[in-house]
């Protein structure tokens, strides 16, 4: 393949930190490539680098003649006189512009909900956002370097921009330079990884689940003090090849490696453990939703909608901008009240809501972090395992040294996390988090996430980050003009009812599509089928922990015990591997 740039032994250096040491990497024809790491250790920097808007200290970049070059940065630069068609397609006439299918597809995918002559000046912050990205893909760029490409994208607009990328760039044109903490969209478009930390760039094959795996290996054999990250990413590993959602999406790594490294890693989350403690903590009765009704300014927002929640639930919530999902939270936190039925709470519920912009912390932004948790409790159990909050932090990535700054000088993440560990330290029983991706890196989520597996109450997340909502709940649902809707296929029969414009009303079952391969009745039976084996899979792995639990307790000198106890864990594992296969056949044969 024909190399388009490169960067040759680049150095860096702020006035406080390296940032580059000596870097060398390149782009070929054909690489999609997907800039993971740290907030703050150098991916934008990197990119703007490349890019050629930032010279290097040393070392140089070169660039193959006649290459065109895209930057969509995190900056606001669009002139706000100008109107959304001037900056997306300029002077061109509009029988030009309508008659190329990929500039109709880009407007279509960004902008469906853009008054098309509206001034720049007018539109809000992702509006202007998503009318940049649209001006440079209309445009004939042979690299682009995109820089949080996601953000200020629903569900659907970033499955949209995922399949935009992948067919405008086919492994044997082009070049694709994207930084994104969205883990779904980096497996699906990326072919290369690269990990920015402590001042090198290292490459990895394939998108993020690759990384991921590569990543495992090489810890195993780091010092000691990488113990820590690698025992987190191999739970992530776990993860990705174990849970169903990720077996249907073939994740890109070797099926024999990825089982070897996490052999020994129990299962993400104890379902059954977490159920009974959150059913204990909060009752039977958590909020219950009925027959509600919400209007605003004359229009209905939420049109009858039953939802009762219950203990330890872990859900997803689903929707378009605006279609009501905030306020639906709102009447669960209890913020807003119904125009018409009622929202019942539990008399024992404790809700906590980690909202989108950070206003819990401005009553204690001239407070050191210290201070702040110090007015909370002095510990908190996680997984079994009782930590105080200076552990609870530094299980989060902070420092030492962080805990006297300020709260006001902290970075977006850093305070996005104290945020997070500030509500845990209250110890509400129901966890509402609105968007909790906001400012994160990859390595802060998989901790976030981490967290999150032990906590025993009732979870409720709205994101649109479709790799968050998979690895943290256990059901979807959907807010859609103005209904509310169970989604057993979660987010892919999300992004199927919107793009077939279907939406059946909660009320009612949703209909049978019959196809060539089944009828109706077949498909009702292949449904119920699906959920026994659903239920049967949980049980089933339970059964192979205990039994695992089992055989590291017995006593290694009873040859004869640990052959009959492994004898039963071959057993459950062959049970358990029996009803994976059998929930592949099902979810296949009803898509």
């Amino acid at each position: 393949m024909a190399h388009l740039l490169g960067a040759e032994q680049i150095a860096l250096d702020f006035p406080t930190k390296t940032v580059f040491g000596s870097v060398t990497i390149g782009l070929d024809e054909g690489d999609r490539v997907g800039v993971v790491g740290r907030n703050g250790d150098g991916k934008s920097t990197l990119l703007s680098i490349l890019a050629g808007r930032l010279a290097p200290d040393a070392g140089r970049v070169t660039v193959r003649n006649g290459v065109r070059i895209g930057v969509l940065d995190q900056r606001d630069v669009l002139d706000p006189d100008l109107t959304v068609g001037g900056v997306v397609v300029g002077d061109v006439p509009d029988h030009t512009w309508a008659g190329d299918p990929r500039i109709r597809d880009v407007i279509a995918g960004l902008l469906s909900d853009v008054d098309w002559g509206a001034a720049v000046g007018t539109l809000s912050g992702g509006q202007r956002r998503r009318v940049a990205l649209a001006a440079l893909l209309v445009d004939d760029h042979d690299v682009l370097f995109l820089d949080e490409p996601t953000n200020h994208l629903d569900l659907e607009g970033v499955t949209w921009l995922a399949g935009h990328l992948r067919a405008r760039w086919p492994r044997t044109a082009g070049g694709l330079v994207v930084v994104t903490h969205d883990r779904w969209f980096l497996d699906e478009v990326c072919t290369r990884t690269w990990e920015v930390h402590d001042g090198v760039v290292e490459p990895f094959e394939g998108g993020y689940a690759a990384y991921v795996l590569q990543r495992v290996e090489r810890d195993r054999v780091a010092a000691a003090t990488e113990a820590k990250r690698q025992n987190l990413m191999r739970k992530e590993l776990a993860w990705l090849r174990r849970g169903a959602p990720a077996r249907t999406s073939k994740p890109k790594f070797r099926i024999d490696a990825a089982t070897q490294l996490i052999e020994d890693v129990p299962p993400i989350r104890d379902t059954v453990e977490l159920k009974q403690m959150a059913t204990a903590r909060l009752g039977k009765d958590v909020v219950d939703v009925l027959d509600v009704v919400v209007d605003f300014d004359g229009r209905r927002v939420l049109d009858h909608v039953t939802w009762r929640i219950g203990p330890g639930e872990r859900t997803g919530v689903l929707g378009p901008n605006g279609a009501g999902k905030s306020t639906l939270l709102n009447l669960v936190t209890g913020d807003l009240a119904p125009s018409g039925g009622r929202v019942k709470q539990g008399k024992t519920v404790r809700v906590a809501r980690l909202s989108q912009d950070l206003h819990e912390l401005d009553a204690v932004a001239h407070e050191r972090v210290s201070d702040v948790i110090g007015r909370k409790r002095t510990s908190y159990v996680a997984g079994g395992q009782e930590l105080t909050p200076g552990q609870l932090l530094e299980r989060l990535g902070f420092t030492s040294a962080q805990l006297s700054t300020p709260v006001r000088d902290l970075s977006g993440g850093q305070r996005r996390r104290l945020q997070l560990m500030l509500i845990l330290l209250d110890e509400p029983n129901v966890l509402v988090l609105d968007e909790p991706t906001n400012d994160l890196d990859t390595d802060m989520l998989a901790a976030m996430e981490d967290l999150l597996d032990t906590w025993p109450g009732t979870l409720l997340v709205v994101s649109h980050d479709r790799y968050l909502l998979e690895r943290v709940t256990d059901q979807q649902y959907a807010v859609l003009d103005g209904r509310f809707r169970h989604l057993p296929g979660g987010v892919d029969q999300y992004l199927e009812l919107r793009r077939d414009g279907s939406v059946a009303s909660p009320s009612e079952p949703e209909p049978a599509r019959p196809s060539a391969a089944s009828s109706g009745a077949e498909r009702h039976a292949a449904r119920k089928e699906l959920s026994s084996v659903e239920r049967r899979l949980g049980r089933a792995e339970q059964d192979v922990a205990t039994i695992e639990a089992e055989l590291g307790a017995h006593d290694p000198t009873d040859y004869a015990g640990l052959a009959a106890i492994s004898a039963r864990l071959q057993s459950a594992q062959d049970e358990l591997a029996s009803l994976e296969e059998r929930w592949l056949e099902l979810s296949d044969e009803l898509d």
